[in-house]
């Protein structure tokens, strides 16, 4: 029996994040050397860089791609998707403004787990397990752990104090168009994927493939930590 075509396309669209898995994340010497020169109020770099951090943050769009996957609904998409915005806002502005520094490879090995978490739910994991786990606040709460990511990135790179918090918050708003416009191609191309007869058929096949990649990304994090003990 062949496999469905709409399997096959959503198998290789996750599939195409596995080799990028590595660079979630990262950010380039380039940006690195324009924000640590950075001297006073700075609004519009900040939110470019914001926004292309999140657009280009695999971690991020693959948890994105976990939460909306089985939402029908754009009043679901828009809640979820506020929740995650309002976690991640939290520890982004609060981490970096308060000074609280926690451990990137531990922040981004838990980032790597909500993505195991988003794939294996929407497989009803969790209900075969008997688990009444509510879906918004794990959502909440693992932005909160998203937000932690960025600002262990960002306070690696020694941000000056001048101006800082308009920056941050300039930073935070490009994050935020960003996640628009991931969620935007998202949503546009689930859509024409569950109009195809095989989407129920591919719902397993890709959310396993969705936690592999979190495992993926858990792996090598939590290799990251032990290499740097």
């Amino acid at each position: 029996m062949k496999t469905p075509a709409s399997r096959e396309i959503g198998l290789w669209l996750l599939a195409g994040m596995l080799p990028a898995i590595a660079l979630a994340h990262g950010v380039s010497s380039r940006d690195a050397n324009f924000v640590t020169a950075v001297q006073g109020v700075n609004l519009g770099p900040f939110a470019y860089l914001g926004a292309k951090h999140m657009v280009t943050g695999y971690d991020h769009l693959a948890f994105l791609a976990g939460v909306i996957f089985l939402l029908y609904r754009m009043r679901d998409v828009a809640v979820y998707a506020s929740l995650f915005a309002l976690g991640h806002s939290i520890t982004l502005l609060g981490a970096v403004l308060l000074g609280y520094r926690a451990n990137p490879y531990v922040v981004d090995a838990i980032i790597g787990l909500s993505v195991v978490y988003k794939g294996f739910e929407n497989t009803g994991g969790f209900r075969n397990l008997g688990w009444k786990l509510d879906p918004r606040a794990a959502v909440l709460g693992f932005g909160l752990a998203h937000g932690l990511g960025l600002a262990t990135k960002l306070q690696e790179l020694h941000l000056s104090p001048k101006g800082l918090a308009a920056n941050l918050v300039a930073f935070n708003v490009g994050v935020e168009f960003g996640q628009l416009a991931a969620l935007a191609v998202m949503v546009m191309v689930f859509s024409l994927w569950r109009r195809w007869s095989g989407f129920q058929a591919a719902i397993v096949p890709a959310n396993v493939l969705l936690m592999t990649v979190g495992f993926i990304l858990f792996g090598y994090q939590l290799a990251g930590y032990l290499l740097a003990a």
